[in-house]
């Protein structure tokens, strides 16, 4: 499944930005970690903390690196479950199905954004692939994060400079390139979730 993201904006109220991050803080299950000015995680799925070891510290690590070379902005990312992203697409995208990362830009040029992954998802994709759930998940923030900077994906030319962009963010952070063809796994290519 190809990642597809939002680059619609947050919710406004008046002054007052409501991203959809937001929405998943107060959960009763959710437990946020803030030890960087840049980038809130929201863990709102509890199972994320069984599925990848060291969650927070490991997603705002793989932030930190797709952020190199480029001042970072503020980030909340929310790691919750299929039927909230499929809330969210539907609600953002009129899509009324779950996809592995959806990404919002703040509005009115306010740098940075929310990027909210669904684990159900991720763990298929994953498991489709032959790699490991917590690689999966370092390449979708990735992505999230080249969203932000700018990136997009829906021209054949600028998709390709995405995924080397992803490639080589990755290979910083010895992750395997999720776009090469190993022999004996799935095609690196992701169908499209839509």
């Amino acid at each position: 499944m190809e990642p597809r993201s939002s680059k619609r904006p947050a919710e406004t109220d008046g002054d007052v930005i409501r991203p959809p991050a937001a929405e998943m803080a107060a959960g009763p299950h959710s437990t946020m970690a803030q030890d960087s000015p840049d980038c809130d995680v929201i863990v709102a799925d509890a199972r994320w903390h069984g599925a990848v070891p060291g969650i927070a510290a490991l997603v705002r690590r793989t932030a930190r690196a797709a952020w190199a070379g480029e001042e970072p902005a503020p980030v909340t990312i929310a790691l919750d479950c299929d039927r909230t992203i499929r809330r969210l697409n539907a609600r953002h995208r009129d899509r009324n199905k779950p996809t592995n990362v959806l990404t919002f830009d703040y509005p009115d040029g306010i740098p940075g954004g929310d990027i909210m992954i669904a684990l159900e998802t991720v763990r298929r994709e994953a498991q489709a692939a032959g790699r490991p759930i917590r690689h999966h998940l370092m390449h979708l923030v990735v992505h999230g994060i080249l969203h932000l900077r700018g990136h997009d994906h829906h021209q054949a030319g600028e998709a390709r400079r995405m995924e080397m962009e992803e490639a080589r963010i990755l290979g910083r952070l010895s992750v395997p390139n999720p776009w090469k063809f190993r022999p004996g796994a799935p095609s690196g290519r992701m169908e499209d979730a839509q």
